[in-house]
């Protein structure tokens, strides 16, 4: 994000796009997360990878680890954020893009994935991170 460029501008230019086409870029991302430092737009990052994945790189921010190899078993965490902005991201994108479909045909309307994944992110990535402890995904919400 153009230092110029405002996190209010930004959203008012992107937000409806990703959120319809369910694609968000490398750069959008970035954006979305110093937009989320800054506390002007709140969203929930998760990665569907499995878990040894993320043990070996993960994208600093992440807020929830959902595998797809388990999701069937955690939808109830879905189902408790379905109304929040959610950015799913995996490996390259195509798991992300299949869940995408699914959650999707499920109600879920404010939700996008990283179309490359995490290996062309060019943000900050983290190893070996500690698993996060799904802070979102709490009944608090």
């Amino acid at each position: 994000m153009d230092k110029s460029f405002t996190c209010k501008e930004f959203l008012e230019q992107n937000i409806k796009r990703i959120a319809k086409t369910g694609q968000t870029s490398d750069a959008e991302l970035k954006s979305l997360l110093t937009c989320r430092a800054n506390g002007e737009f709140d969203f929930i990052l998760i990665d569907i990878r499995e878990m040894f994945e993320y043990s070996d790189a993960s994208i600093k921010g992440c807020d929830m680890l959902l595998p797809t190899s388990s999701i069937h078993m955690n939808m109830d965490k879905l189902d408790n954020i379905k109304d929040k902005f959610i950015v799913l991201y995996c490996r390259t994108g195509n798991r992300t893009d299949q869940m995408l479909f699914i959650l999707r045909r499920m109600g879920f309307k404010k939700i996008s994935h990283l179309t490359e994944g995490i290996v062309q992110y060019s943000g900050e990535k983290l190893k070996n991170a500690p698993i996060p402890e799904n802070k979102n995904s709490k009944s608090s919400l």
